[in-house]
């Protein structure tokens, strides 16, 4: 902060989430480029449709400019560089907009720029515009977002001894944990194959190049659900609407 208790940015963001404040103020949660995850205050952003229009709907891409400060910062201006309008014509795209957005304000720790993952998300964002985005897409997403992170589960051997994982796969244990036989008695088996594929899918960086067959997306997906569901305290609102919305098996 060189010392000021207030400066003047201009960041570029995704608008997370956000509430209403008083009679006219909205409180936002930001995921920057320049800065990472912080929280904005928008003095009577209801009422000023000049300064701020739609750029505050969650999941837009804006361009902003904040007094940054410790705790809240105070949002002076928004643009929208995209509002997404594929992603809001379709309520299933709209559930894994929302559904990213919200993994993101949880895992995230507050003014850590983490630049790789703000280009994951605008991938993303900009494949679930196309309206070909799938549920392979979505597990992708997430792969890639643990193993920005430092989250993912270790795809390649055994968490516990480091020994290659033979041909009948992993045992899943609490927390997303991948252990061999000879280390755990029990577990749900994840299969070989799901581990490979997983594991390809963070060597590319584009979506709607890798599809995962219907058997190894379940079990791709038990083993993400479970990774994620031991990072976050409590149950991410979006899945329920997310399961609604685009017939999503978790």
């Amino acid at each position: 902060m060189n010392g000021h208790s207030m400066q003047m940015e201009k960041l570029q963001a995704f608008v997370l989430s956000g509430h209403d404040y008083g009679e006219s103020d909205r409180i936002v949660s930001l995921f920057s480029l320049e800065q990472g995850h912080l929280k904005g205050f928008a003095r009577g952003a209801r009422n000023s449709r000049k300064r701020f229009g739609p750029a505050l709907e969650t999941f837009a891409r804006i361009d902003l400019v904040l007094n940054q400060k410790e705790g809240l910062s105070s949002l002076r201006s928004a643009d929208v560089i995209t509002l997404y309008s594929g992603i809001r014509s379709s309520l299933c795209a709209i559930a894994q907009a929302l559904y990213v957005c919200e993994l993101v304000d949880n895992l995230t720790p507050e003014g850590h720029p983490i630049p790789r993952l703000f280009r994951l998300m605008a991938t993303y964002f900009e494949y679930l515009d196309t309206g070909q985005a799938g549920e392979t897409d979505r597990r992708m997403l997430e792969i890639n977002l643990l193993n920005i992170l430092g989250y993912r589960p270790h795809l390649e051997g055994c968490s516990r001894c480091g020994s290659d994982f033979d041909e009948r796969g992993a045992l899943l244990q609490q927390r997303g944990e991948l252990a061999c036989r000879f280390c755990a008695a029990t577990g749900r088996t994840i299969p070989l194959l799901a581990l490979k594929r997983l594991a390809l899918c963070l060597s590319t960086s584009r979506f709607g190049q890798t599809f995962l067959d219907e058997e190894t997306l379940s079990m791709a997906g038990i083993l993400l659900d479970e990774s994620i569901a031991s990072l976050t305290p409590r149950k991410l609102r979006s899945l329920d609407f997310l399961r609604q919305s685009c017939g999503s098996p978790s």
